[in-house]
């Protein structure tokens, strides 16, 4: 079962990394926000895509347990996953947002692959 939980969010990431750097301005449009300028394009392919395709790596690195790192690998995404639901949740408590998706709907996404991870640990 931990591989599977593990594949996934894997998967999910690599999605997202890969969309990020293929489509920055798409990725962060349901977001509201315009990539209009090179150097606006370039921070989302870093933080959405680069991001997303280092975690996505390091977490086949985790699933091929790769020197005995899955245990850390997988805590360290996790907590990641956690960090951005609670930035969501700060979000939240000093604007409302206009509805479930995108925010909301990203912030289970979150929590629910982190807690997936987390649970996955032996």
């Amino acid at each position: 079962m931990q591989a599977v939980v593990i594949t996934v969010v894997a998967v999910f990431f690599f999605g997202m990394g890969v969309f990020g750097l293929v489509a920055p301005a798409a990725l962060i449009r349901p977001f509201r926000m315009v990539a209009d300028s090179a150097e606006a394009r370039s921070e989302v392919r870093a933080v959405y895509g680069g991001f997303g395709v280092a975690a996505g790596g390091v977490l086949l690195v985790a699933l091929a347990d790769v020197g005995g790192m899955r245990t850390g690998v997988v805590i360290t995404v996790a907590v990641a996953l956690l960090g951005m639901a609670f930035g969501r949740l700060v979000g939240r408590v000093v604007e409302r947002s206009a509805g479930f998706y995108p925010v909301w709907c990203y912030f289970w996404v979150e929590v629910v692959a982190s807690g997936a991870l987390l649970a996955s640990v032996r």
